[in-house]
């Protein structure tokens, strides 16, 4: 990965300091329902705030389309900002270029935060447009990007901002980009991959990158139904992509040509249907009757991932094992789920994980706070995960 600058090369005393953040949270009648997004962009800057720069925070919220929505104005969002600083008052623009942002920020002390409005109410945002870019860098002295869920847009407040101004990644694009470094690009081995999920149709460009980094790859979930089926095996009514096979088939002889594992199923949990407490039983792979579908990984499988892991050293993981939303079949995801964390936690294993069913399901098993990083950066991660350059982060490299 690309070096590139942090907030200990940045001199910020005085300077008007545009931190891009990702404010793009769950919100239901204008309260936020999940604040993880917040929490984990204060850190930058309360940073800056100390080292007495004037922070002006720019973010998107949902689809405006560049249009004025009023219900994606991020106002509600000041209140949320200013709690995870420590009851800080937050100025707010009620644009993000032009005089309403030259005036709050104008306002600003030495120390002092505002955040300026929805930059999507700008068509020219998504467009990368650079006069739209150059508006914006005319309101800072200093760029930080610490918006590592938005790195693979590439758009004026991400990536033409970026060759405008000084710029550096903020605490938490930093420990995104340190934490995935250390999975991937330099990995201390065994390194295992997990990748669940309900389809190969969607994850080719992930599985084929993986296979050419990792040294076991766990795969469950429907995917692992189409493996399965590609090798000969019945399935039974499980989801399956079945037109998937011939793909499958040659995933799975490009491993071998490359001696790296994959690992699928031995046993499964089934049932007639996917509905919480249906009445489901354990089978062995390959004796799944006509009338019933794979929703989760058996005991062996899941005895049989854990004694991979205990073998690894580095772990990355996306999507889970089975269908976790619906008790029992979350069962292996949290079985497994548990030992990584046991892992990580008496230092035998760096556990990366991300996906939004995959931090669901973590989070679901009580342990997504005992992973060495659990990103919540959801498709950045897994254009990461396949191998792709994210222009936001490319913008930073210096």
């Amino acid at each position: 990965m690309s070096q590139f600058a942090t907030l200990d090369d940045l001199s910020v005393s005085g300077k008007r300091v545009l931190v891009r953040a990702d404010l793009n949270v769950p919100m239901q009648d204008g309260k936020v329902t999940d604040q993880t997004r917040i929490v984990r962009l204060a850190p930058t800057i309360k940073e800056l705030a100390a080292k007495g720069a004037r922070v002006v925070v720019l973010s998107h919220f949902g689809r405006p389309k560049g249009k004025k929505e009023p219900s994606m104005s991020l106002k509600p969002l000041a209140a949320a900002l200013g709690a995870a600083l420590g009851n800080v008052k937050i100025g707010f623009a009620e644009d993000c270029v032009g005089a309403p942002a030259e005036a709050a920020i104008a306002a600003l002390k030495p120390g002092g935060v505002a955040l300026l409005e929805n930059l999507r109410f700008h068509k020219e945002e998504e467009a990368n447009d650079p006069a739209f870019a150059k508006a914006l860098a005319a309101l800072g002295d200093i760029y930080v990007n610490d918006a590592f869920s938005c790195a693979h847009r590439a758009h004026a407040s991400t990536e033409a901002i970026a060759r405008l101004l000084p710029s550096a990644a903020g605490r938490l694009m930093q420990a995104e980009l340190d934490a995935l470094g250390k999975a991937l690009e330099s990995p201390q081995r065994p390194l295992a991959a997990i990748v669940g999920g309900a389809k190969v149709s969607t994850k080719l460009d992930l599985l084929g990158n993986l296979l050419a980094r990792v040294d076991m790859l766990v795969i469950g979930g429907g995917m692992a139904n189409t493996f399965l089926a590609a090798a000969g095996i019945d399935v039974g009514k499980s989801l399956c992509e079945r037109d998937m096979a011939e793909t499958a088939r040659r995933i799975a002889a490009d491993a071998t040509a490359a001696k790296r594992q994959i690992i699928l199923p031995v046993d499964a949990v089934v049932a007639p249907a996917l509905t919480a407490g249906a009445a489901a039983k354990t089978v062995p792979i390959g004796r799944v009757p006509a009338d019933q579908m794979i929703l989760d990984i058996g005991p062996q499988s899941i005895a049989e991932t854990i004694k991979t892991l205990a073998g690894c050293r580095t772990l990355v993981w996306n999507g889970p094992l089975g269908a976790f939303e619906f008790p029992p079949f979350d069962a292996g995801t949290t079985a497994v789920a548990r030992e990584a964390a046991r892992l990580t936690g008496a230092g035998k294993l760096l556990s990366v994980a991300g996906g939004g069913d995959t931090v669901a399901a973590l989070a679901k098993a009580g342990v997504e706070e005992r992973f060495s990083y659990v990103s919540t950066a959801g498709g950045a991660f897994l254009e990461w995960l396949e191998g792709k350059d994210l222009p936001g982060v490319a913008a930073l490299a210096r």
